[in-house]
């Protein structure tokens, strides 16, 4: 079995072990004969619906904290879609927590919903930073829509995703100044304040102390730009001690580079070069203000780093030969990685036309090195020979022994999702998939 399936079968079962715990702590609190009545038992729903909440908070800011022990375990794609489901998850929870807590109060007590709503806002303190968690909780959320989050520039977007910290915060101090089972000292305090502290000490660890730690011993700066193609190029990175980042070809660092505008923004690039000990290289396309400016960036400038993260590596293949495919700068990650999977290897390189071509000199040369077959899927996607390349019957007769791979993908989302759709149709096993996601 791959590194991997390990790792994420034990992250599944202290999942589900937490969330099991959590809601047993909801029952252990709520003695028979205590729910009576319709208001009674949405009060109850409404309080294990909170339960239930918070746990997803802390599951949801732990994904965030970029912990070496968890960003080197899961991949890109899963935590994008974890974070994805676990934050509408939540939303829905919070919302039908304030809504069960109200309707239900409502009826137990005999009043209107407008009043038992004034009356919970103000009669308890912790309510008013509650409600404020919730409107971020939402907005967030909000944040999360595609056609919302393509309009705006990336730096606003990540800054105001990073204000669900804030939900932390103040839903916490609600959960356990009002919450029945946490209020008072015992096993369940202790579980959550435990489980909290793990997940803020994570925080600070993932966030603060490490990248420090990394950033004080490497001492990175860029060391030469070259230019790859039209609007490609290349950032060669020198440090002291490279070896000991212990990086991975297929890995992405997030850069920051200490420019004048630009020393407040953190991206992740990939490695376009397997790491060496000497220098570490990013390719980068420029497609915005902030990549443009890139290219002119001065030998010299100190770059912070966070990383090394991901898993699109060698060691979670489970065959012995690999097919890699890759569109446009998809081929960063793709070129790396070739350095370490073993002869026989296959690359599919698609791309809109030849201009659109980077790293061939260095991809031939590999090819003649390692046994490996290039093959250069070129035009646009409405020409016949991309088009039929891109099938299922095509990618069956360039590559016959296909679903006895394993499969490397990198590359914009709709060549993702469509490549992924046919490997499912050639019944290429799922954990024989490696998804690297711009």
């Amino acid at each position: 079995m791959a590194r991997g399936s390990w790792a994420r079968r034990w992250l599944t079962i202290g999942f589900w072990s937490g969330l099991v715990a959590g809601v047993w702590i909801w029952w252990a609190g709520t003695p028979q004969g205590t729910v009576d009545g319709a208001g009674s038992a949405l009060v109850e729903a409404g309080r294990v619906t909170g339960m239930v909440a918070g746990y997803f908070l802390l599951v949801q800011i732990l994904l965030m904290t970029r912990v070496g022990w968890l960003d080197r375990r899961l991949s890109a794609n899963d935590l994008l879609r974890l974070h994805r489901d676990l934050g509408a998850m939540l939303t829905i929870l919070v919302l039908a927590h304030a809504s069960l807590l109200i309707v239900g109060s409502a009826k137990f007590d005999g009043s209107s919903l407008f009043a038992e709503t004034k009356t919970i806002v103000t009669g308890y303190p912790d309510m008013v930073s509650a409600l404020v968690a919730t409107a971020i909780l939402v907005g967030v959320a909000l944040l999360a829509i595609r056609a919302i989050r393509t309009i705006m520039p990336y730096e606003l977007w990540y800054y105001l995703h990073m204000t669900s910290y804030l939900v932390l915060l103040l839903g916490y101090g609600h959960q356990f100044a009002g919450g029945r089972d946490l209020r008072q000292p015992g096993p369940a305090r202790t579980f959550w304040a435990g489980l909290t502290l793990f997940v803020v000490a994570c925080l600070i660890w993932g966030r603060v102390i490490a990248p420090i730690r990394l950033n004080l011993r490497h001492r990175l700066r860029v060391a030469e730009i070259t230019h790859e193609g039209m609007d490609v190029f290349s950032v060669y990175v020198r440090g002291r001690d490279l070896h000991a980042l212990q990086a991975r070809a297929g890995q992405f660092f997030r850069w920051r580079f200490l420019t004048g505008d630009g020393w407040w923004q953190a991206h992740p690039f990939s490695l376009s070069a397997a790491p060496n000990g000497k220098w570490l290289r990013l390719t980068i396309k420029a497609v915005g203000v902030y990549t443009e400016q890139l290219k002119w960036i001065e030998p010299g400038t100190r770059v912070l780093v966070e990383g090394p993260s991901g898993v699109f590596t060698a060691d979670r293949r489970v065959r012995h030969r690999a097919l890699l495919i890759a569109g446009g700068s998809g081929i960063a990650p793709v070129r790396a990685l070739l350095e370490d999977l073993p002869r026989g290897t296959i690359v599919i390189y698609r791309a809109s036309s030849a201009d659109d071509l980077i790293f061939r000199e260095e991809l031939d040369f590999l090819a003649d090195q390692r046994d490996t077959e290039i093959l250069y899927v070129v035009g646009s996607r409405t020409d016949p020979g991309p088009r039929e390349a891109m099938t299922a019957k095509g990618l069956r007769r360039l590559v016959p022994d296909i679903s006895r791979r394993d499969i490397y993908l990198c590359g914009p989302p709709g060549l993702m999702e469509a490549t992924v759709e046919i490997l499912n149709r050639l019944r290429v096993p799922k954990r024989q998939i490696h998804l690297d996601p711009f």
